[in-house]
């Protein structure tokens, strides 16, 4: 089965393409480029180097986030019309789900976290036990003083990733007992973590629905808040 996954939930772009238990290509950019203008490129690039095209697909993952507003939107209504154009079906996968499950194996808790600015971070807190990948939390768009608090109340080992870990990494080291951190490359959400587990989801027979799939927000937009401090009311009212 080979499926297509896209990631725009963060600064970076990703795409890749698996067939079954194989990774085919994978392609991540990092620097300053916008998805709207990327994402199609990436994709088009990527089919034509391995000689695929969309009928050659059997389905698509895309990243639901929780993270940038603008790059969820972008993500999914990309594949939506993948989705729709060919006929094949599609999931959708929580950008901290994908990072998290780069870290399997890993003992304690696992802790993913994307900045989400004025020192929060998106994150929610996974165990891998068994052979079993589990979520143990809520998604949460959380402050910093807060998530140690509850990592505290743990007393576990507790591995760090993503691409807020830079930013807050010498507090962890401070303040939480045991604490490491993944390697600097599975920081960013990559497309082929994504692909995996939206393989297993499609092996279950498990697909999203077109009209009702949206991505996680967890809060509200920069515009909407700035909306309702104009105004004083709601933007849903």
């Amino acid at each position: 089965m080979k499926i297509l996954g896209i990631d725009s939930a963060t600064e970076a772009a990703s795409c890749a393409v698996i067939d079954d238990d194989k990774l085919l290509g994978e392609i991540t950019f990092n620097y300053k480029k916008q998805h709207s203008v990327i994402i199609m490129n990436m994709i088009d690039y990527l089919l034509k180097n391995l000689k695929l095209s969309i009928d050659d697909l059997d389905g698509f993952a895309v990243s639901k986030g929780p993270g940038s507003f603008t790059g969820l939107r972008i993500g999914m209504a990309v594949v939506k019309g993948l989705s729709e154009g060919s006929k094949k079906p599609f999931v959708s996968i929580s950008s901290l789900d994908t990072m998290a499950y780069s870290l399997a194996y890993t003992s304690g808790i696992i802790c993913p976290i994307i900045d989400a600015l004025r020192n929060n971070v998106y994150t929610a807190l996974y165990t891998f036990k068994n052979n079993n990948f589990n979520k143990i939390s809520d998604y949460m768009a959380i402050s910093v003083d807060d998530l140690i608090k509850i990592l505290n109340d743990y007393n576990l080992p507790v591995t760090f990733i993503g691409d807020a870990v830079p930013k807050f990494k010498k507090v962890f080291e401070e303040r939480l007992n045991e604490v490491n951190f993944s390697p600097s490359h599975l920081n960013l959400v990559k497309a082929s973590g994504l692909c995996e587990l939206g393989l297993n989801l499609m092996r279950e027979g498990k697909f999203d629905n077109p009209l009702s799939s949206a991505p996680i927000y967890l809060r509200k937009s920069q515009a909407e808040r700035e909306y309702e401090n104009r105004t004083g009311r709601s933007i849903d009212e």
